[in-house]
């Protein structure tokens, strides 16, 4: 089978924030197709770049030279029942991988807060979600296959090509093409969520005692106020039971709040009533639902744990030092267990990730680089690690302090890929 690559293509990532127009776009069905490809740049010197659901908010997945969309190869290659471990192929959404192993009765322990992303996407960047007992979702890998510049396919695993393996956890795209991806499951269960209202002061000043009444405990911040809305998810045998509703979740909490925020860009200062109201619309009662994990764990920035109260308190105090400065609601904290992965956020360290965001109401642009560059100012100086999916000023020189093992993460990505095949603007910023 030849692979035929379509021209004026344009992707766009699913934030709409960054596009490309590649050279060549191509859809591989098999390896045999991704070779081509690869066969194809070499001759031709071009950059390749593999793709997956487009999650990422940052440019990390554009290319001006050839692009390789994974999901035709979506397939379940294996399903091992006694050691409950799933093989899969890279372009397989984790949307339908968890359908699948329900019916055989498995489940991933920890899922990201969206499921529309592939096998080979989660560990490119390091998708996560929270509980100070789970690693990022790289963790749950046990073993992976990649497709290098020179077209050979390197198998990995803990026992096999380790170092490899251990940088390839969280690759960026830039060692080779994952093609295939092994995880460890674990017996299917059921979660209750339950979320209710408390504030900033109450929620930093007993963080252990939630982090230890909670298997994934986040909480949510609405800035310019104390109000917080904390979120429980744990193990029960509950049957499925839902607060969803049509005209609060989306009337509400999407058409009015978004009409509201439009409003805002005309009137900043309407950004400090809005969070306050919508908490109290939304937030302010206890709210209990269960269901199969997956359903719970989907829903709709970084540093150790113990300097998580020092940066919120930062956050707020930049905010009420800075009254023309407005940051849209929630700051949503989740906390991780550390790995031992080259370029996890979370290396050798328990983590906090704090996410802040800036809404565009009917795709209209709003001021936020003053947020986000006080925002970065301060996790840096409390020894933050940006996520490699998000936008970020940081340098070669700032990884390099960040990361004790970026210089092996960069050893083994030039030995794999001399000439910069998988390279791109946002990974030149990284590695030069």
């Amino acid at each position: 089978m030849m692979v035929h690559g379509h021209k004026g293509f344009k992707f766009q990532n699913w934030a709409k924030t960054y596009g490309c127009h590649p050279e060549m776009y191509f859809q591989p069905t098999c390896v045999e197709e991704v070779k081509q490809v690869l066969d194809l740049a070499r001759q031709q010197n071009k950059r390749v770049k593999a793709i997956g659901g487009g999650h990422s908010p940052s440019d990390i997945a554009c290319t001006d030279g050839f692009m390789i969309h994974m999901g035709k190869m979506n397939r379940i290659l294996k399903v091992d029942k006694e050691k409950r471990q799933v093989t899969v192929e890279a372009g397989i959404l984790l949307r339908d991988l968890n359908v699948e192993l329900s019916k055989h009765g498995l489940a991933l322990a920890n899922l990201g807060a969206v499921s529309d992303v592939t096998a080979a996407g989660v560990i490119g960047t390091g998708t996560h979600n929270t509980g100070i007992k789970h690693g990022i979702l790289p963790t749950q890998v046990v073993a992976l296959s990649l497709l290098t510049a020179a077209g050979t396919v390197i198998e990995c695993s803990e026992t096999s090509n380790a170092d490899l393996f251990k940088a390839s956890l969280v690759h960026l795209g830039c060692l080779g093409i994952v093609l295939t991806v092994t995880f460890q499951c674990v017996p299917q269960f059921h979660l209750q969520e339950t979320s209710f209202p408390s504030t900033l002061k109450e929620v930093l000043d007993n963080l252990d005692s939630h982090l230890k009444k909670s298997e994934y405990f986040r909480f949510l911040w609405f800035p310019h106020s104390d109000n917080v809305s904390v979120i429980y998810q744990d193990h029960t045998n509950k049957p499925p039971a839902s607060a969803a509703n049509w005209f609060w979740d989306y009337a509400v909490g999407f058409y009015l709040l978004e009409f509201l925020l439009w409003v805002s860009t005309f009137l900043p200062r309407l950004v400090h009533w809005i969070n306050r109201f919508f908490f109290w619309l939304l937030f302010s009662n206890k709210v209990e639902s269960s269901d199969i994990s997956y359903k719970i764990l989907n829903y709709e920035c970084r540093f150790k744990h113990e300097n998580t109260a020092e940066a919120m308190l930062d956050l707020k105090t930049m905010l009420e030092k800075n009254p023309k400065v407005v940051a849209h609601f929630p700051v949503e904290v989740r906390f991780v267990k550390g790995d031992d992965i080259l370029l996890s956020p979370c290396f050798q360290k328990d983590s906090c990730y704090m996410n802040i965001i800036m809404y565009r109401p009917y795709g209209k642009d709003v001021p936020r680089l003053d947020y986000w560059l006080a925002y970065e100012r301060i996790m840096k100086k409390v020894g933050g690690r940006p996520h490699w999916a998000k936008a970020h000023t940081c340098t070669r020189k700032d990884f390099e302090e960040m990361y004790p093992s970026f210089q092996k993460f960069c050893a083994i990505r030039e030995k794999l890929d001399p000439t910069g095949m998988f390279l791109n603007a946002y990974l030149e910023k990284v590695f030069y």
